[in-house]
């Protein structure tokens, strides 16, 4: 899309079918009048989520616009099908098409996501059986409205287009609201789908030159990153407690939900779209090596987080390992937590400041990792190495 070109209304792309879907189940409603047991993490939590309450109609400076030829200026090595022949042989508007829809899909299924962890936010409310949970799950419902809103918007305002919800990420969502367990609502939510977001939004914040772009996922993370400390330490709590076979259908839950949201992040509605061979766009990035170093850093997160917790069984670890992530199980996922509140916090300076395009906020030393260009086009790959450093200016 050109400067010249006016941007079209606000349509979906492909079949989206109906506007609503209402998932049929049965919740329990439970109240703690033990007002004097609140346990001292939850409760820090919980005044860490009032103090960092955010307005995303004054925090995000709307005026911006996203790039007409890429639209979060983001390296073209994150397209899956970048480098191969058919990529090649695509004229330069044919790319910047590609690179509209490839984006609106990925921010269309944070928004379908978030719209998911609004549900389970207001759902651990209702089920979690202690009032501190419900304390802290109440600033979360309400993080969740906000990133619906900020997604939302930038889709409506600067995207004008969104993609459906992919098959699998419906899946999981539909498994979780229908689990009558707390402890499920959590793990699939908090554990699971926060911690594969935390891991994309991540890529963006770091890798993305267009400010409105970048900005809005450096704010989203700090949330995220409470939301994952919430259900670590809840869960960390009441597992110990749980029985052997307990234990084992959670662990089974986990391995078949991390292999279905392994093909999350696969594009496969966009090759249609865009008029390009479903078929070999599909075999070319199953088989591309950027996209199998992708998939496995979307788990460097929820590894360590389910070793936390106590769910760590033979099965776990032979899935992880099959996937080529188990080397993640002993990161610092604190530091990571406290990064990403740091960066959040003072992202605008550490980013779009003169000078500090230099280094950015997930730099290492220098000669570690290769800089991209400023357009965001043609880069080299970004992979976070396999540590939680501290940002450094």
């Amino acid at each position: 899309m050109s400067k010249d070109e006016k941007r079209p209304p606000f349509h979906y792309v492909g079949e989206i079918g109906s506007l609503d879907w209402k998932v049929p189940g049965e919740v329990e409603t439970a109240l703690d009048w033990a007002y004097d047991q609140a346990r001292d993490g939850l409760l820090g939590l919980y005044e860490k989520g009032k103090r960092q309450q955010w307005n995303a109609t004054e925090r995000v400076d709307w005026r911006q616009d996203l790039h007409p030829e890429n639209p979060m200026q983001i390296g073209d090595h994150t397209v899956p099908i970048f480098g191969s022949p058919i990529w090649e042989k695509l004229d330069p508007k044919k790319k910047v098409e590609l690179r509209w829809h490839l984006q609106t899909w990925q921010i269309s299924q944070f928004l379908h996501g978030e719209q998911g962890a609004l549900i389970c936010a207001s759902k651990i409310v209702q089920l979690v059986p202690y009032l501190d949970a419900k304390l802290y799950a109440a600033t979360q419902v309400f993080d969740e409205a906000r990133h619906v809103e900020v997604y939302g918007r930038l889709l409506r305002e600067k995207f004008a287009m969104a993609y459906p919800i992919t098959a699998p990420l419906k899946s999981l969502l539909e498994n979780v609201f229908h689990d009558p367990r707390w402890d499920f609502t959590y793990l699939g939510m908090q554990v699971l789908i926060e911690g594969l977001a935390l891991a994309a939004f991540q890529r963006i914040r770091n890798q993305s030159f267009n400010k409105l772009a970048a900005t809005i996922n450096a704010y989203v993370m700090q949330d995220e990153a409470r939301h994952v400390a919430f259900g670590r330490l809840a869960l960390k709590e009441y597992y110990p407690q749980i029985s052997e076979a307990e234990r084992a259908e959670r662990e089974e839950f986990l391995v078949d939900a991390c292999w279905l949201m392994r093909e999350r992040l696969v594009p496969n509605d966009v090759w249609d779209a865009v008029g390009l061979p479903k078929k070999q766009c599909m075999e070319i990035a199953d088989q591309s090596q950027l996209m199998r170093e992708f998939r496995a850093v979307l788990f460097r997160r929820v590894v360590p987080t389910i070793k936390y917790i106590g769910l760590w069984g033979p099965k776990i670890q032979a899935a992880f390992d099959k996937m080529g992530v188990l080397a993640y199980a002993d990161l610092d996922v604190d530091k990571m937590l406290a990064e990403d509140e740091h960066i959040a916090r003072n992202f605008l300076q550490m980013r779009f400041q003169p000078g500090a395009g230099q280094k950015r906020p997930d730099a290492a030393p220098a000669g570690k990792r290769p800089q991209g260009p400023v357009q965001g086009t043609d880069s080299l790959p970004d992979i976070p190495p396999l540590t939680g450093e501290p940002p450094t200016r």
